[in-house]
């Protein structure tokens, strides 16, 4: 059951707009069995909705969108899953590279790419290397990517520096800094399609004030529509971070 309204926020006047939105994309696979389609035909027109919802957002002015593509555990798939999965990101990234520069728009991989496969490897670095020259609207990739991993790849990181004398007090703030997601603000807004209410190991150490919210739209099925929803309800929420408001 979809938890809120889909009542548009286009033309409500001032509105309040997240810094940072995040998605789980989620519901690929069951929106193509509805179809008798591949799976893989699901991925195809999941990264389709992407690319709209990506320019949809940074036109209304959103300053980070960070979607969940494949987790660490995505590879218990089936390989000819994982490949089609794998096909389409290189897809994607080479298209990137073309249009980062026209459009200044950065993009950044989040995850470790150490296992990936080598031509995706150079893409990654390719379009990182792009991005150090703007500024601007920024689409954060999850890819290989679990939260808890972060964390403890994060904590090893700083015992690292501790022990060679790099590092001393650790503090919430420092520690943000070893994550794969240092310097990108926190999520304000995340948004989960496909019917599920779970976070699935998604951003767990920066989601901690992030707005929670599930729709049953299935990820190839989003629109703008489900931005605007999203962020009315959003305007809703009273977010207060532990506080009370005068």
């Amino acid at each position: 059951m979809a938890l809120f309204k889909t009542e548009t926020a286009a033309g409500e006047g001032a509105r309040n707009l997240p810094r940072h939105i995040a998605i789980i994309l989620d519901g690929n696979g069951r929106w193509a069995k509805r179809r008798g389609l591949p799976r893989t035909a699901g991925h195809a027109a999941g990264a389709e909705t992407f690319r709209r919802i990506a320019t949809y957002c940074k036109d209304i002015g959103i300053d980070y969108l960070t979607v969940y593509a494949f987790s660490t555990e995505n590879w218990k798939r089936p390989r000819e899953e994982v490949e089609a999965i794998m096909g389409l990101l290189a897809k994607y990234l080479r298209e990137a590279v073309d249009t980062m520069e026209r459009d200044h728009i950065r993009l950044k991989i989040l995850g470790d790419p150490s296992i990936l496969p080598e031509s995706l490897r150079g893409l990654i670095s390719e379009t990182a290397d792009i991005s150090t020259h703007y500024e601007g609207f920024q689409a954060n990739v999850c890819l290989n990517y679990g939260g808890r991993d972060e964390i403890v790849r994060a904590a090893l990181r700083f015992a690292e520096d501790y022990k060679a004398g790099r590092a001393d007090t650790l503090t919430e703030e420092s520690f943000s800094g070893y994550m794969f997601s240092a310097g990108i603000p926190d999520p304000d807004l995340i948004i989960r399609p496909g019917g599920e209410m779970r976070l699935s190991n998604f951003l767990m150490w920066e989601s901690a004030y992030s707005e929670l919210i599930f729709t049953d739209v299935l990820w190839p099925d989003f629109t703008s529509a489900d931005i605007d929803a999203a962020i009315a309800e959003y305007n809703r929420r009273d977010r207060r971070f532990g506080g009370i408001k005068k």
